[in-house]
C-alpha cells in the first residue's frame, strides 16, 4: 500500500516490540537483510524505529513530597538508588560480555562455513535484484551504495546523472531510508539514517547541473512535497512523533507548526494521494484512526478533518475525481471495507460500500490507479488478486500461484500506469516478478533467466486445533527428498502481535536449511493478523494467552504428523514474538530443545508499568493498562516470560541483544537471562540424576545495530551465529 494503509502498517511495525530488520512488512524472525548491491536502502516510503532508556530505577512519586526536614535525604536515596543500579546493569554487561567472547569460540567454524553457504546462495538467486525505482515524469530515480541516481525513463544505455552521495555528504555509514521529489523536479527529499539509531535527518538538495544542499533538518520522520517549493514533514522525539510542520524554499523561507497531536497513544504520519491533489495528516492509535487534508492546489490553508476519531474505528483515504476512497474497520463485521464518499462531505455518515472483504480474508495491500484499485488478499493460507474496475464496476479475482506466501509491490507505480507490477516470493522461493494488465485483463509472470526456480522444495498448510477449538494455519516447507521426517530438525517460527503477519519472504538462509533437510514451519497464531483484524483483536490484551495455546497446539499438530520430534525441534522469534517463545518455554518446555531468540520482549509486566519509557502508554492497546486494571496486572502476570521461571529442564536458549535498543530494553533481557540460569541450576542441583543435561543459557549483546536496523554483515553473522547453535544444540 503506498498509501496511508500500508503506513499504518508500517507504524505497527515501529511499536515498542515489533522488529523490522529488514525491507518487508511482516514481522521476521531469523532474518538477515537483504543485499541489493550492498545498498541499505530500507523502504521507500516508511520504515521508522529509535534507543534505550538509561538504566536506573525510577523512584514513585510519593517520595518526592516528603517533608521539608527530609527532602536532602529523598533526594541522596534517589541518587545512590539510581547509582546502585547503573552499577548492577555495567557489571551485568560486562559478565555477559566475557561469557559471549569464551562461548563464541566454540562456534567459530561452524559459523564461518554456514556464512559461506548463505554468501553463496545470495549470489546465486538475489545480488541481481535492483533497487527500487521511482519514475517521475521522464526520469527515474534510484539509489545504490549510498548514492542517489537519476537516468531517462528511455535511456538504455545505462547513462546515470549522480544527485547525491552520504559519503561526499559528510554522511558516511548512513543509510538512505526514503526519497521525495518535488512537482518539477528543482529538488529533492530524502531522509538518512545511521544503523545505530532510530533518528533520522532530512536533506533537501536544489537539483540542477550542479545538485547543492538546500537544508539539512534532523529529527524527521516523514515527508511529502505539497507544491514545487512547499514541504510537509513530522519530527520525531523519543519514537513519537505529534507534530508535523509546513517548511517554504520560495523569496522568502520559513517554518511553521501546522498540527499537534495531543494524545500520547497516537503517531503522526504524512502521505500524498496518488493523484497528487491532497496530503494527509494521519494520526493512528493502535485501533483508532483520524486524517485530515491539506489541498495542494491551496497549501497554505488549515487541514481539513475527514472524520473524528471513533474509538475502535480505523480509516484510511485515497483520492479519485473529487471522491474520497476510504479504507476503513468501520461497520460489522470489523474488517477491512472500501468505502467512498465526496470531498465535499466526508462524514462517515456519507460513506458509501464500495468492496466489502469476505470472511476470515487478510488485506495485505491495496494499490489505487486512475480507473482500478489492486487489492492484494489471503485467504486460507493462499494469495489473491481483486482488481476492482471503478468505470465498469466489475471484479475481478485470480489467485496467484500456490507457491507464493509474500509480495513486493514495485515502489511509486504511475497513477496513469496501466499495468501494476509486483514481485512473489515465499521464505523458500527467491523473488520472482509478475505484471497485471489493466487492458488485457490478464497475469504475465515476467521470468528472469539468471533467477533458478526451487524445485526441491515442498510446501504444506495445515490448520491446528487451539484449546478453544479455533483452527490455527501453519505453513510447512521441507525438502521433497527428504525421507524419516520424524528423525529431521525442524525449525518453528512465530510471532503472533500487533497484527502483523510473519515474515514470509525470502532469506537465503531458509532455503540453505530445506536443502539440508531441515522442516521450517510457520505458525500464524492469533495477536498476528494472518485472518484479519479479529484474528489480531482475539490474541491481544485479555486474550494473549490464546496465542500460547495455538502455538502448543501447532507444535504438538506437527509431531503427531510426523514433522520431527522434541529433541530435534527449535523455536525462532524476534522482538514481541518473545512473549510467546519466552511463555512457552516456561509452560511446555518438553515441547522443544532449543530456542533463537532476537530482541525479545519477554518482561512485558515490568515494561508495562513504567509509564516514563516512550511507548509504554501507546502499547496499553495491545497489552493492557495494569497500573489501571488490577485484572489486567494479575493477567500479564499469569503469562509474562520473567515472571513464571520456575525451577525445571528448559530448551537451550540463544539472545541476541542490542546496546542501543530502545524498544526493548537490554536491563530487562539482562534480568531474564540471569534468572533463567539460576532456575536451570538450581533444577540440576535438585535432580542430580546422572548424566543430567544442563541446557545452554547464551546472551550476545551487539555493541552495533539497534531494534530496527543492521549492516549486510553484522546481519550475516547474526543469522550464521543462531544457526550454528541451534546445529550444535540439535546434533544435526
Amino acid at each position: 500500500m503506498c498509501w496511508t494503509a500500508k503506513s499504518f502498517v508500517r507504524w505497527l511495525s515501529s511499536s515498542v516490540k515489533y522488529y523490522p530488520k529488514d525491507n518487508h512488512l511482516q514481522a521476521l524472525c531469523l532474518c538477515t537483510k537483504t543485499k541489493l548491491n550492498k545498498c541499505h536502502i530500507l523502504d521507500w516510503s516508511r520504515s521508522p524505529c529509535n534507543s534505550a532508556v538509561p538504566p536506573g530505577r525510577i523512584l514513585s512519586w510519593r517520595l518526592f513530597s516528603c517533608k521539608e526536614g527530609t527532602k536532602d535525604l529523598c533526594k541522596r536515596e534517589k541518587i545512590a538508588s539510581v547509582t546502585a543500579s547503573e552499577l548492577l546493569y555495567k557489571d551485568l554487561l560486562k559478565s555477559e560480555q566475557e561469557n559471549w567472547n569464551k562461548i563464541s569460540r566454540s562456534y567459530k567454524a561452524m559459523t564461518k562455513r554456514i556464512k559461506e553457504k548463505i554468501e553463496e546462495l545470495h549470489n546465486k538467486y538475489t545480488l541481481h535484484l535492483e533497487s527500487p525505482r521511482i519514475r517521475f515524469g521522464g526520469n527515474v530515480y534510484f539509489e545504490e551504495n549510498g548514492y542517489i541516481l537519476c537516468s531517462k525513463a528511455d535511456d538504455d544505455k545505462g547513462n546515470v546523472h549522480i544527485l547525491f552521495s552520504t559519503e561526499d555528504m559528510g554522511f558516511s555509514g548512513a543509510y538512505i531510508k526514503r526519497i521525495r521529489i518535488s512537482p518539477d523536479e528543482r529538488y529533492l527529499a530524502t531522509s538518512l539514517q545511521s544503523e545505530n539509531s532510530e533518528e533520522a535527518t532530512c536533506v533537501i538538495m536544489k537539483l540542477g547541473d550542479v545538485p547543492f544542499v538546500e537544508e539539512v533538518i534532523p529529527n524527521v520522520f516523514s515527508f511529502e512535497w505539497a507544491t514545487n517549493d512547499v514541504l510537509y514533514y513530522t519530527s520525531q522525539k523519543n519514537l513519537k512523533c505529534q507534530n508535523v510542520f509546513m517548511t517554504t524554499f520560495t523569496n522568502e523561507k520559513y517554518t511553521k507548526l501546522v498540527y499537534t497531536e495531543q494524545d500520547a497513544r497516537f503517531f503522526v504520519d504524512i502521505y500524498r494521494t496518488k493523484d497528487r491533489r491532497f496530503l494527509t495528516i494521519n494520526s493512528n492509535s493502535k485501533t483508532t484512526s483520524e486524517v485530515w487534508l491539506i489541498d495542494c492546489r491551496h497549501p497554505f490553508k488549515l487541514p481539513v478533518l475527514v472524520q473524528a476519531r471513533t474509538k475502535g474505528v480505523i480509516y484510511h483515504v485515497e483520492h479519485r475525481n473529487n471522491e474520497l476512497y476510504i479504507l476503513t474497520s468501520y461497520g460489522e463485521p470489523a474488517e477491512y471495507k472500501l468505502m467512498k464518499a465526496s470531498v465535499a462531505s466526508t462524514g462517515m455518515e456519507n460513506w458509501q460500500l464500495v468492496y466489502a472483504l469476505e470472511e476470515k480474508t487478510k488485506l495485505i495491500d491495496l494499490e489505487m490507479f486512475r480507473d482500478h484499485c489492486i487489492m492484494f488478499l489471503q485467504k486460507a493460507g493462499y494469495l489473491y488478486l481483486n482488481v476492482i474496475a471503478f468505470v465498469s464496476h466489475s471484479v475481478q479475482s485470480i489467485q496467484l500461484p500456490t507457491w507464493a506466501c509474500a509480495f513486493e509491490l514495485e515502489s511509486h507505480p504511475e497513477h496513469a500506469s496501466s499495468t501494476c507490477y509486483f514481485q512473489l516470493t515465499s521464505p523458500v522461493h527467491p523473488p520472482r516478478r509478475f505484471a497485471y494488465s489493466f487492458k488485457e485483463n490478464n497475469l504475465i509472470e515476467q521470468a528472469a533467466e539468471e533467477v533458478p526456480i526451487i524445485m526441491n522444495c515442498h510446501t504444506t498448510r495445515l490448520l491446528a486445533k487451539s484449546k478453544d477449538e479455533t483452527l490455527v494455519p501453519i505453513t510447512v516447507f521441507h525438502n521433497v527428498n527428504s525421507k524419516e521426517l520424524h528423525r529431521k530438525p525442524l525449525l518453528v517460527h512465530v510471532y503472533g502481535a500487533y497484527g502483523i503477519d510473519l515474515n514470509m519472504s525470502f532469506k537465503e538462509e531458509k532455503l540453505m536449511l530445506i536443502e539440508e533437510g531441515w522442516i521450517l514451519a510457520y505458525c500464524h497464531v492469533r495477536g498476528g493478523g494472518e485472518l484479519g483484524l479479529r484474528w489480531h483483536k482475539d490474541g491481544c490484551q485479555h486474550n494473549k494467552l490464546k496465542g500460547l495455546h495455538d502455538l502448543k497446539a501447532c507444535i504438538m499438530l506437527l509431531h503427531e504428523l510426523g514433522f520431527s520430534q522434541p529433541k530435534y525441534t527449535a523455536l525462532t522469534a524476534a522482538s514481541a514474538g518473545g512473549v510467546l517463545a519466552g511463555a512457552i518455554c516456561n509452560s511446555d518446555p518438553e515441547l522443544i530443545r532449543a530456542v533463537v531468540l532476537q530482541a525479545p520482549f519477554v518482561d512485558v509486566l515490568n515494561t508495562m508499568m513504567k509509564t516514563h519509557l516512550p511507548l509504554s502508554i501507546e502499547e496499553q492497546e495491545e497489552w493492557g493498562n495494569p497500573l489501571a486494571d488490577e485484572e489486567c496486572m494479575k493477567y500479564i502476570k499469569n503469562y509474562c516470560p520473567y515472571h513464571n521461571i520456575k525451577p525445571q529442564c528448559y530448551p537451550s536458549v540463544f539472545i541476541t541483544a542490542y546496546e542501543n535498543d530502545q524498544r526493548v530494553p537490554l536491563t530487562g533481557i539482562l534480568r531474564y537471562v540471569q534468572k533463567l540460569r539460576k532456575a536451570t541450576l538450581d533444577h540440576a542441583s535438585r535432580t542430580r540424576k546422572k548424566g543430567n543435561w544442563i541446557p545452554n543459557i547464551i546472551l550476545d549483546i551487539q555493541a552495533s545495530g539497534s531494534h530496527c536496523d543492521s549492516s549486510w554483515e553484522d546481519s550475516l553473522n547474526e543469522v550464521a551465529r543462531h544457526l550454528a547453535f541451534l546445529k550444535k544444540e540439535l546434533q544435526v
